[in-house]
């Protein structure tokens, strides 16, 4: 399995945008996932991005008064850890969700996946 799994990291390169509702091909026994993994999650998620918007905002005003160098970007690092900590709650929910549920199914469910998750790990690392 982990032989297919690596060759399917090679091959498969599917773009898909993780806050989009997608439903899979059911298989016997297995039902189809019809909700995002964070759906429990989403006022959190949405609160936290309302806070990050205002600190982009709050960035634009500090331009805008020619505040102290250093305050502007204490504010982007600020904003950068808030945009990291709402990309890895979509990351754990997408693994503990939905590549779950593709690997109970196997097949090129699984490999897509696999293969999703991988390309999205590595842009959230760069």
């Amino acid at each position: 399995m982990l032989a297919g799994a690596a060759m399917a990291f090679s091959s498969a390169f599917v773009v898909m945008n993780s806050l989009r509702l997608r439903r899979f091909r059911p298989s016997p026994g297995v039902p189809p996932v019809t909700t995002p993994g964070y759906a429990d999650r989403k006022a959190d998620l949405a609160r936290r991005l309302r806070r990050i918007e205002g600190q982009v905002r709050g960035i634009e005003k500090m331009i805008d008064e020619d505040r102290y160098c250093i305050d502007v970007l204490t504010q982007i690092s600020a904003i950068q850890s808030g945009l990291k900590a709402v990309a890895l709650a979509l990351l754990d929910e997408h693994l503990a969700h939905c590549v779950v549920h593709a690997a109970r199914q196997g097949g090129e469910e699984e490999a897509t996946k696999l293969a999703e998750v991988s390309d999205a790990i590595a842009r959230l690392v760069r």
